[in-house]
């Protein structure tokens, strides 16, 4: 089905109920922390964030709870991040697969030592029954994988089973081009970094805010530069304005003397 235009989206998303119209509570946390450590948590929270500001038509989530199957509260799954497009950006307490219509696009799980076996066998396998087209793993620290395990693994479903997508050489280093999100990522450091179509690199957060701060004080610089040459401009205009007048005041007493000095 091919992905609506954003309003078409943005509608779409707005008729959709909020949750289950069926009597079963779905708890909306299972309880557990969103991250092991600060590695972890760092690359969640700039990969939602940068994935936002890729794709601002799409619904992007860290740590909500998704239930694939209507009825049954205790079949659950916590993506670290999830992708969906065409369903706007409206905010979910959970992701019901059977009310979207469908699952998530694009799934990433960042690895830890308690999930990382999870993440490379019962994780991938739950996805892949659920029909998610591609599904990630990062280990942002780097010896949490099994040795020889590469620390970013893009996956694309194919006859029920996911399959490395391949790596290619890129500007910036070694990508891996998502299909379905139409981005390329690639290791950066201890997070992932997205690039655009056209080749423009997603700045993170902290990039932005950083340029934000420096472009602030380039403008407190200049405006003090200016403040600085305003006033200089000031003294020698009134530095002129005091010789015009004390040559006018000499010129007037040589008048009113005939000519002579005055002493």
């Amino acid at each position: 089905m091919p992905t609506p235009p954003p309003a078409a989206a943005a509608t779409a998303a707005s008729n959709v109920p909020a949750a289950p119209a069926d009597d079963v509570f779905y708890p909306c946390s299972d309880g557990k922390p969103m991250a092991d450590n600060m590695w972890q948590a760092d690359a969640i929270m700039h990969a939602a964030g940068d994935l936002r500001a890729a794709l601002p038509t799409a619904l992007v989530a860290a740590d909500i709870l998704m239930y694939p199957e209507e009825g049954n509260k205790d079949n659950k799954i916590a993506p670290d991040v999830l992708v969906a497009l065409g369903l706007g950006t409206r905010n979910r307490s959970s992701y019901f697969v059977w009310v979207e219509g469908k699952p998530p696009d694009w799934v990433l799980e960042v690895a830890s030592p308690s999930t990382q076996a999870d993440d490379l066998g019962v994780k991938r396998r739950r996805y892949a029954a659920m029909g998610v087209p591609e599904y990630w793993m990062f280990d942002p620290k780097g010896g949490v994988y099994p040795p020889g395990t590469p620390r970013l693994q893009g996956l694309k479903l194919a006859d029920g089973k996911y399959m490395p997508l391949p790596w290619q050489l890129a500007k910036g280093g070694r990508t891996i081009r998502s299909e379905v999100l139409g981005l390329d990522v690639r290791v950066d450091g201890e997070l992932l970094r997205f690039r655009e179509a056209a080749g423009r690199d997603i700045p993170h957060r902290n990039e932005i805010e950083a340029a934000a701060g420096r472009a602030e004080a380039q403008a407190k610089r200049e405006a003090a530069r200016r403040k600085t040459a305003e006033a200089r401009a000031e003294r020698e205009a009134a530095a002129r304005s005091a010789a015009e007048a004390r040559v006018a005041e000499l010129e007037a007493a040589l008048r009113r003397s005939g000519g002579r000095h005055p002493s």
